[in-house]
């Protein structure tokens, strides 16, 4: 008897425009076959920061998510603050864009939207 397989929602999404983003961000970076490290630390204006850089390689401790054929690595510490919470990409032809995080868990961020306060 075979077991069904269930499907688990990803503790971290991200959208198909940003995986696309990501995927040619990564090329350009040499990094193709790597993924993007989000973390979270202590510092800014509310209390914790938002970190997100490219990994090559993910270990034991890390939460590893695929979605549209991108990769994102999320260490179980930072996990925690971030979980349920959506990786976007938003253009801004004044700034050049960059990924965002839209965090549920979040119940104020600072002016510039750099930090944030989970409850």
């Amino acid at each position: 008897m075979s077991q069904a397989t269930k499907e688990i929602k990803p503790v971290v999404d991200i959208t198909e425009n940003a995986a696309v983003e990501l995927k040619t961000y990564l090329e350009k970076q040499g990094k193709a076959g790597g993924g993007l490290r989000v973390f979270v630390s202590a510092g800014g204006c509310s209390g914790l920061s938002y970190g997100m850089v490219p990994e090559d390689k993910s270990t034991d401790d890390d939460y590893v998510i695929v979605q549209y054929g991108a990769k994102l690595i999320v260490d179980k510490s930072s996990m925690p603050f971030i979980a349920g919470s959506i990786i976007d990409f938003e253009s801004d032809k004044l700034m050049g864009g960059g990924f965002v995080v839209k965090n549920p868990n979040a119940v104020s961020t600072c002016g510039c939207g750099e930090s944030f306060k989970t409850a």
